[in-house]
């Protein structure tokens, strides 16, 4: 038996980013380790629920509710908010925990002051990537021409220097690149199947643990209504949701559906007057416990976010991946090539092509051959209690 420890993770408030390192968390207190989760207090209520003790901070990063344009349009717009974030956050996290240290921090990919800290207090650090990892040859294939242009310019340039300089400051003797995007040792809080080029991948330091979601039943339970003879679940997931022109759209093409039941969730930005009349079929909601209605639906239509995708595989749901930002467009195609999903663009994602789309996904029984096949394999990759072994098996002896 592990003796108790103290563990510290530390992430940013984003559903996307929270939300797969919670039931890790819950498990590690379960199993008598004291938790300190540092995050912003958007998050607070989420993090206390799982027993961890919120530490406090103040992001400048856009909200949990913000609208997506708030991150702008370029590289550099991306990437920017988070160093400068990094910057402002590492003396209030350091005051946090002056007297409190903890034998082991996790860290999720964002959390540059986590493995600063880390080196600092010379614990080891483990990250919790909720998305994909880099493989050998990432940087040449993929790293590298996204940046060729960016670091040409004095802006880009600017950025890098000021990254080094932080770290140097710090005594880490990193370059930016490996600082933010080669962690040391990584649990991987997604499928082996949903990574890219999982062949050329570090098991040394990449271990797949899967998806960890736990019991939801704190946000709710879904009942499948009486008569529904299929069900379709829409939803963008939590920032990409302002798209009302798309959900007219999946109106028109649910609601001419005889024996269809739709469950759309439209966010909080989209008025449901802006989508015109709906039918008797279709339920609308801002929000719903995704995972409740997954585990009864037929299909999924979805933004194809790490997460959302990775419940429509453990619920063996056939998915139409509507990508918006980021890395959902190569999860898109992951899910495609994987034959449990077809992949249409937003501006393709008409009443048609929805409706047609639809009816060929859930009447195809290689399609749910492949999806019992990925949701077996996924079963058997351990999840939240083997990613709870491996963080207990890396903390140091006391």
């Amino acid at each position: 038996m592990t003796s108790p420890a103290h563990i510290a993770m530390f992430s940013i408030a984003a559903h996307g980013h929270v939300n797969p390192s919670l039931e890790v968390i819950r498990e590690l207190v379960a199993r008598g380790h004291r938790v300190t989760y540092a995050i912003p207090p958007a998050f607070a209520d989420k993090v206390a629920e799982t027993g961890a003790e919120p530490k406090l901070w103040h992001s400048t990063l856009p909200g949990p509710d913000a609208d997506p344009d708030a991150w702008g349009s370029t590289l550099l717009d991306n990437v920017e908010p988070f160093l400068d974030d990094a910057i402002q956050a590492l003396p209030q996290l350091a005051a946090a925990y002056e007297g409190d240290e903890p034998d082991l921090v996790l860290q999720d990919i964002t959390a540059y002051p986590a493995r600063v800290l880390a080196h600092r207090w010379g614990v080891p650090c483990i990250s919790l990537s909720p998305n994909l990892v880099a493989w050998e040859g990432y940087d040449k294939e993929i790293a590298e021409p996204m940046w060729a242009e960016p670091k040409k310019t004095e802006r880009g340039r600017a950025y890098y220097d000021r990254f080094e300089s932080w770290l140097k400051e710090n005594g880490v003797d990193l370059h930016p690149d490996p600082f933010a995007g080669r962690p040391d040792r990584s649990l991987v809080l997604i499928p082996k199947v949903f990574q890219p080029h999982a062949d050329r991948v570090d098991e040394s330091v990449y271990t797949f643990v899967g998806a960890c979601q736990g019991d939801r039943a704190a946000e709710g339970d879904w009942q499948r209504p009486e008569g529904a003879e299929k069900v379709a679940l829409v939803s963008l997931g939590s920032s990409f949701t302002k798209q009302p022109a798309f959900y007219r759209e999946c109106v028109r093409a649910f609601g001419e559906l005889p024996g269809w039941h739709l469950v759309l969730q439209i966010g909080r930005r989209v008025d449901p007057a802006e989508l015109g009349d709906v039918p008797a079929n279709i339920e609308v909601a801002p929000w719903v416990p995704q995972l409740a209605v997954l585990k009864k639906a037929d299909l999924f239509v979805t933004h194809a976010g790490a997460g959302g995708s990775q419940e429509g595989l453990a619920t063996a749901t056939p998915m139409i991946a509507v990508p918006q930002a980021v890395d959902q467009f190569g999860n898109a195609d992951m899910l495609q090539a994987l034959g449990v999903a077809r992949r249409l663009d937003t501006e393709e994602a008409t009443a048609e092509a929805l409706r047609e789309t639809a009816l060929a996904l859930v009447d195809d029984p290689e399609v749910a051959r492949r999806l019992k096949e990925i949701q077996a394999e996924m079963a058997e990759e351990g999840g939240t209690r083997r990613a709870a072994d491996l963080i207990e098996a890396a903390l140091p002896a006391r």
